[in-house]
């Protein structure tokens, strides 16, 4: 009987994500083409590449011909890193006679010449120090000395051969400087990882990822948000949530208000997301605070991520109406993180809500609000498909997500910026309503996907004591317009209330 050839470990690239998005990482044995715009963390990458080879026992080898040794040298010192034994530098310098002025003018091309010294003197090095995983920094030089697509390929092609001898697996980074529509390595290559710098109209760039081509193997498509940080590159994959099924006994979350949780049908089901909707100040944060407070009262994890308020605001605001927002976050049931939407990718933030699920526990999570989210995001349709796979994700985690959205105007008909309504499986409305010279504010649910929940229009109160909800108001219509007209009978039950 014959047996089916196990494939050999893959090679890690030394950068957590890339290697999800991998599966595993690199085929051993082959070449591979990383290329982007300088900036975009090719360099970093590679050494990150080189590093985590040297930590499995393997020598790495940077052939650089763009930068010199020190400069690689000073840039892995600014991560943390140093260049040990493990990953040798050779610095690829053109010969001395070639800088000779008297050795300029010849019968030949002096490109003929360098390209045949070059190709020289990188199998050299790479005989000497016998390495197992091979960077060559950059292709640009290389196609330079070329100076024709035919040539270039020829060139090419003998490196890989020369390479697949060896059994190394080898990285080339191309910085896209000179002809950016040619595709000669894409087709010889067994894998193309592409890099991108974006520069929104305010705020800090972003950068992103793709895998462009990989033989034989599957792959995580799509573009993966990533940054350069201190420590090396940080890639979040693409969250794809049917990746990511769990089972969990659907109980109920209570907000700790009775009257609420009377007007939602007893309380907001686990592993289910609940939307609150209306204009500035209606109490939107207020509300879901309250459900992320009461469930770490219960000794439950719940995580606050605020994107419109300052932190310390809201912090303050809450511990007047009786929330200590600061001994639950000392007590590790709660946490809070301040997002800055005009500094954070989504891939990121989205990253960071998947750590406190998996990390820690958390089962309550509250994302104030969309409207700040949304600033993140270039496009609208792209937010809803972000929003959806979290939504998604966090539901199947058996966590309860509670997100707000500011809707534009105070009274009559308002809009909201993105409609994620049929998103959500519960809607809780917010509006404001004039009687009798008050500005008064008005509560109901209009969908909720698990269970019954009352039909009914209640009055919300915040004051000092906190959140007090009223009974059902009846008798008159148009409270949700903020115009209402009422009945005779509910005009002294309505005053005896203010």
């Amino acid at each position: 009987m014959t047996t089916k050839p196990q494939p050999s470990p893959k090679a890690r690239t030394g950068v957590a994500g890339l290697d999800d998005i991998l599966v595993g990482g690199l085929s051993p044995g082959h070449v591979y083409l990383l290329e982007g715009s300088p900036g975009t963390g090719k360099t970093t990458i590679a050494l990150q590449f080189l590093l985590e080879g040297a930590r499995a026992g393997e020598t790495g080898l940077y052939i650089t011909m763009s930068e010199t040794e020190q400069e690689l040298r000073d840039g892995a010192a600014s991560h943390g890193w140093v260049l040990g034994d493990g990953v040798q530098v050779f610095e690829l310098v053109p010969p001395e006679n070639l800088l000779d002025d008297a050795h300029q003018q010849s019968l030949l091309y002096s490109s003929d010449l360098e390209l045949g010294e070059t190709t020289k003197a990188v199998f050299e090095a790479i005989e000497r120090a016998r390495p197992v995983r091979i960077v060559i920094d950059s292709l640009s030089e290389i196609r330079l000395l070329a100076q024709s697509s035919l040539r270039y390929r020829r060139q090419i092609l003998a490196m890989k051969h020369y390479f697949a001898k060896q059994g190394a697996t080898v990285l080339m980074l191309d910085d896209l400087t000179t002809d950016t529509n040619d595709k000669t390595v894409h087709s010889l290559a067994h894998g193309v990882i592409r890099l991108e710098e974006l520069t929104p109209g305010y705020g800090a760039e972003r950068r992103r990822l793709r895998v462009i081509k990989y033989r034989g193997q599957s792959f995580r498509g799509g573009f993966h948000d990533f940054i350069i940080a201190e420590g090396g590159i940080q890639v979040f994959p693409r969250l794809v949530s049917g990746e990511h099924k769990t089972g969990f006994a659907r109980t109920v979350l209570a907000s700790g208000i009775g009257e609420l949780d009377s007007l939602l049908g007893g309380g907001i089901e686990q592993g289910s997301s609940t939307l609150l909707m209306g204009p500035a100040g209606a109490g939107k944060s207020l509300l879901a605070v309250q459900f992320a407070v009461s469930a770490a009262s219960r000794g439950e994890k719940a995580a606050l991520f605020i994107f419109d308020e300052e932190l310390s605001l809201l912090i303050d605001r809450t511990r007047l109406m009786g929330m200590d927002l600061n001994a639950l976050c000392a007590s590790g049931n709660l946490f809070i993180e301040q997002v800055d939407a005009a500094e954070l990718s989504p891939g990121e933030f989205t990253d960071r809500v998947r750590s406190r699920v998996d990390r820690f526990g958390v089962k309550t999570v509250v994302i104030d609000g969309l409207n700040g989210y949304q600033a993140a995001m270039p496009e609208e349709q792209f937010l809803i498909l972000h929003i959806h796979e979290l939504l998604q994700y966090l539901n199947r985690q058996g966590a309860s997500t509670f997100l707000t959205v500011a809707q534009h105007g105070l009274v009559g008909d308002m809009k909201s910026p993105v409609d994620i309504t049929y998103l959500a499986d519960t809607v809780i409305l917010l509006r404001y309503f004039e009687a009798f010279g008050q500005v008064r504010r008005a509560i109901s649910i209009i969908k909720k996907r698990f269970g019954t929940h009352e039909n009914t229009i209640r009055e919300i109160r915040i004051d000092s004591r906190g959140i007090a909800i009223g009974k059902p108001i009846a008798g008159f219509q148009g409270v949700l317009r903020g115009t209402p007209a009422f009945a005779e009978g509910d005009r002294d039950r309505l005053l005896e209330d203010r």
